[in-house]
């Protein structure tokens, strides 16, 4: 067991091109954990604060210096002396001091910045791999822990893209059991032939936020669906093999309780979208659909749960890594699978927490990417392997997304070498 020496924060960049918080956390030991926050560039309106500067001298706005103050001269002295290894007490006690429903004072930013970093210097401490140690301090190895397998946005639309779906994501998820290597390398050709796909029919392959393809010009929200599944077969591979994965983000085309699709100038109802993707549920290989509804359509999610099927419902922006609205979500039988962002809830007490609740209700977990501002850190891929999540969701190109998937595979030669 090592004590907390030192605390210190920086604004580094992330993928977007704007600013993130950093922090280094030295244990007595002299054992080091360094964490970076991500964050979307679609949020669900009950996700934890993202403290900005607002000095439109300075990224438009969008510094984090203000977080990084925060760390360096508020959440510092308060730790320094702290046993590392205290993980929820610590995260505890920065929820409390923040004094926030939210994590405004402080910044989710600035909090969960050193939440990551403190875990990741106390595995160092403990001389273990931080799924080690995330299933050690939080009891998890009595899950039903399995190997989380490859979930990759392919074509991006919404706000992840110009002129393109109204739907934010169509992903591929990965089916088969097999290696991580193997399911990376499933995932990766099924990319690569969409590519030429997409350039035999005239679009573009130029990638959005998350390493996903932007065509412009797509005619409907049914197209990729049609593209993905093609290119599924014509890869050499199979619908038991790999699957579609649906972000609809409706959340962002819900106006005055109607879905309105401006690719197909359609105003819907929320029966009428259900209906709309009950349709696609039997003509495509659709595994999952995520945020299928708006976060304010609490109506109607148990409606889709109800008639999905084998298709699986995943809350976000419904449930935002929060255990209270996840456990709302559960009792109104609203959706059977939660997406997972760490810093949606701010700490990694709060977010393993999230897990444990849908593990203890057999409901699947999906550890995300996010959107406009990803990082390199990894600390998502050891989460998804600690807790036993399904998949992990990350773009299959762009260095902060495929380090993820790199990560995973050298998790996966550690197993196997023990």
């Amino acid at each position: 067991m090592s004590k907390i020496k030192s605390v210190f924060a920086r604004e580094i960049l992330a993928s977007g091109g704007l600013p993130s918080v950093e922090t280094t956390v030295t244990l007595e030991d002299g054992s080091v954990g360094e964490a970076s926050v991500s964050y979307g560039a679609s949020a669900g309106t009950k996700e934890a604060f993202v403290l900005l500067d607002n000095d439109a001298n300075r990224y438009h706005g969008k510094g984090m210096l203000n977080a990084v103050k925060n760390v360096n001269e508020k959440i510092s002295p308060l730790l320094r002396g702290s046993e590392a290894s205290s993980q929820r007490e610590i995260d505890n006690l920065l929820i409390n001091t923040d004094g926030t429903q939210n994590k405004s004072r402080l910044g989710a930013n600035a909090i969960l910045s050193v939440s990551m970093a403190i875990a990741r210097a106390a595995a160092a401490s403990q001389q273990l791999e931080l799924y080690e140690y995330l299933q050690q301090i939080f009891n998890l190895k009595s899950l039903n822990l399995k190997f989380p397998k490859p979930l990759a946005v392919l074509i991006e639309g919404g706000v992840h893209a110009d002129n393109s779906t109204d739907l934010q994501e169509y992903a591929l998820a990965v089916l088969k059991d097999q290696s991580a290597h193997e399911n990376i390398r499933l995932m990766e050709e099924v990319y690569l032939y969409l590519k030429k796909l997409l350039k035999n029919k005239g679009y573009s392959t130029n990638v959005g936020n998350e390493g996903a393809f932007a065509p412009e010009g797509i005619e409907n929200n049914e197209l990729p669906l049609e593209l993905i599944t093609q290119s599924i077969i014509e890869s050499g591979h199979t619908i038991q093999d790999a699957g579609i994965y649906i972000d609809a983000a409706a959340s962002e085309f819900f106006k005055a309780s109607s879905y309105y699709l401006k690719t197909e100038h359609q105003n819907l109802s929320s029966q009428e979208i259900i209906q709309k993707y009950l349709t696609w549920f039997k003509k495509y290989p659709i595994v999952a659909l995520e945020d299928g509804l708006s976060e304010f359509d609490w109506e109607h999610w148990p409606k889709l749960l109800a008639e999905a099927g084998k298709t699986k419902i995943v809350a976000d922006d419904l449930t935002v890594t929060n255990t209270q609205l996840w456990q709302k979500a559960i009792e109104k039988k609203a959706a059977n699978a939660i997406l997972i962002k760490l810093n949606q809830a701010g700490t990694v007490t709060e977010t393993v927490d999230c897990c444990i609740l849908a593990k203890e209700h057999n409901l699947s977990t999906i550890p995300s990417h996010r959107g406009g501002g990803e990082t390199n850190d990894t600390f998502l891929v050891d989460l998804a392997v600690a807790v036993g999540s399904d998949w992990i969701k990350v773009g299959p190109t762009r260095g902060e997304r495929v380090c993820k998937y790199n990560r995973l595979m050298r998790i996966e030669e550690i197993l196997n070498s023990k």
